[in-house]
C-alpha cells in the first residue's frame, strides 16, 4: 500500500505501485506512473508523461518530466521514461523528449547528484553517475558505467563512451571516448581511465591494449591508419573503442600532446 501525505497532489489518473511513498507537497500529475517501493520527496514534482521505475528514489525539489526548453517545441505527447534502482537527488531537473514520442531516458542503477539537469532526448545508459551541478544538451548519449564530475557541461549530441570518466568542470563540446579520461576547456583525453576500468574488471591483457591504442591515437599519425591498426587488435575493448571512434558525427575530444 502506499504512503502519500495529506499535503502532497497526486492526480487521481496517476498509477502508483505498492509501497510508493509520496513527501509533503509533492505534485504528481496525470500520466504518471510510478513502480513498486519508489519515493518521491517533499516538493518534488514529476509532470504528466513520466515513467519512474521500481526503487527509485526521487528528492527534494527535484522536477522531472518538464517541457523540453526547445524553441521549436510544441505542445505534444513525450516522455520521460526512468528504470530501476536510481537514485535522484535535489534540484536535479530532466525534461521530456520535444518531438510527438520521443522520449528522455535513464537507465538502471544511474546516480544524478544534485543540481545537475538532463536536457530533452538524452540518453543515460545504466550504473552512470553524474555529479552536482552538471548539465546536459538537448540529445546527449551517456554509455553505461561512465562517470562525469561536477560543473561539467555537455554540449548538445555529444557522447560520452562506456567506462569514460569526464573530469570535474570540462567544457564537453566533442564526444569523449570509452575508457578515457577526458579533461579541460576545451576537453581532451588525458589517459586511461585505470581506476574505472580496474573495478569494473578488465584485466591486464584489455587495459594494456587500451594503453596500446591511447598511445597510437596520440602519435599524429593520420587518423584512418591508426583505426586500421587498431582494428587488427584482439581486443574487444579496443574494437569498441574504434566503433565509438568511427560512429561519431561531432568528432572526438583528441588525445591532448
Amino acid at each position: 500500500m502506499s504512503a502519500i501525505h495529506p499535503s502532497a497532489c497526486v492526480h487521481p489518473k496517476a498509477e502508483l505501485g505498492a509501497d510508493v511513498q509520496v513527501g509533503p507537497y509533492a505534485v504528481i500529475e496525470e500520466d504518471v506512473v510510478v513502480e513498486a517501493g519508489s519515493s518521491i520527496a517533499a516538493h518534488a514534482v514529476i509532470k504528466r508523461y513520466t515513467t519512474i521505475g521500481r526503487e527509485t528514489r526521487i528528492y527534494e525539489h527535484a522536477v522531472i518530466g518538464g517541457e523540453p526548453q526547445d524553441v521549436k517545441f510544441r505542445p505534444c505527447e513525450s516522455h520521460v521514461v526512468i528504470g530501476n534502482h536510481n537514485f535522484i537527488r535535489e534540484g536535479v531537473t530532466i525534461h521530456r523528449g520535444s518531438t510527438p514520442g520521443a522520449a528522455t531516458r535513464i537507465g538502471d542503477r544511474c546516480f544524478l547528484m544534485a543540481n545537475c539537469h538532463v536536457a530533452h532526448d538524452c540518453v543515460l545508459g545504466n550504473d552512470v553517475v553524474i555529479a552536482n551541478g552538471t548539465l546536459m544538451g538537448g540529445f546527449v548519449s551517456i554509455d553505461d558505467r561512465a562517470f562525469v564530475s561536477g560543473a561539467v557541461t555537455l554540449h548538445q549530441f555529444c557522447r560520452v563512451g562506456r567506462l569514460a570518466m569526464v573530469a570535474a568542470s570540462a567544457r564537453v563540446n566533442q564526444d569523449c571516448l570509452p575508457f578515457i579520461v577526458t579533461d579541460g576547456v576545451p576537453a581532451r583525453a588525458r589517459g586511461l581511465n585505470l581506476v574505472g576500468l580496474k573495478r569494473a574488471g578488465l584485466d591486464a591483457g584489455e587495459i594494456r591494449e587500451l594503453k596500446r591504442a591511447y598511445h597510437a591515437l596520440r602519435t599524429g599519425v593520420q587518423l584512418e591508419a591508426v583505426l586500421q591498426d587498431l582494428e587488427a587488435s584482439s581486443s574487444s575493448s579496443v574494437g569498441e573503442l574504434v566503433r565509438f571512434i568511427r560512429a561519431s558525427k561531432r568528432g572526438f575530444a583528441h588525445v591532448a600532446s
